[in-house]
């Protein structure tokens, strides 16, 4: 699956928590896995090998649920939707990350591989849908929370997406640079 529809997925399942810090630490933990990905920099051989493998295991979920924790305002949720989001990382990648390519969940204790059968390639269809569903989801939430996942990157840009979103379809008027939603 797509690190930018990790990243989607991830930041809906931390939109209960209150600070903008502890959803940031809550999508950190839903691409995180993906840190195993830079093996591509050594070459496709050791993509191949160890993506999938370094970072999509226990080991680095619990590492991941514990610096998550340690740096968040709302500990015990922050953790416990960091945990979420890790896992469905994983769960996306045995669905979307196309057929014969298992996670390693019990590495380095076990190389038992996590599969399914029913897993689709990375370029389908079911990617697409979810990937528009997810970021669909996101802009939503300009709607209804006054954010998306802009937020993660410049409250200003998300800002002005919020009030865009607003007034085109909840017909609220702008209310120019000095919105509210900067103070986040």
């Amino acid at each position: 699956m797509n690190p930018i529809v990790h990243a989607e997925l991830s930041w809906l399942c931390a939109q209960r928590l209150d600070h903008r810090r502890d959803r940031v630490l809550v999508v950190l933990a839903g691409v995180v896995p993906d840190v195993d990905g830079l093996t591509l920099l050594a070459g496709e051989e050791a993509y191949g090998a160890y993506h999938h493998l370094l970072t999509h295991g226990y080991p680095a979920a619990i590492a991941t649920v514990l610096a998550c924790a340690a740096l968040a305002k709302q500990r015990v949720a922050t953790a416990a939707l960091a945990a979420v989001a890790f896992h469905l990382h994983l769960l996306g990648d045995l669905a979307g990350s196309g057929p014969g390519w298992p996670i390693y969940y019990f590495w380095p204790t076990s190389r038992a591989e996590w599969f399914w059968r029913g897993q689709w390639d990375l370029a389908s269809w079911q990617n697409t849908l979810i990937g528009l569903l997810a970021t669909l989801a996101c802009l939503g939430f300009a709607l209804v929370a006054k954010r998306t996942v802009l937020e993660l990157f410049s409250l200003r840009a998300d800002a002005a997406v919020v009030r865009a979103l607003r007034s085109r379809f909840l017909g609220e008027k702008s209310q120019g640079q000095g919105s509210a939603t900067l103070g986040r």
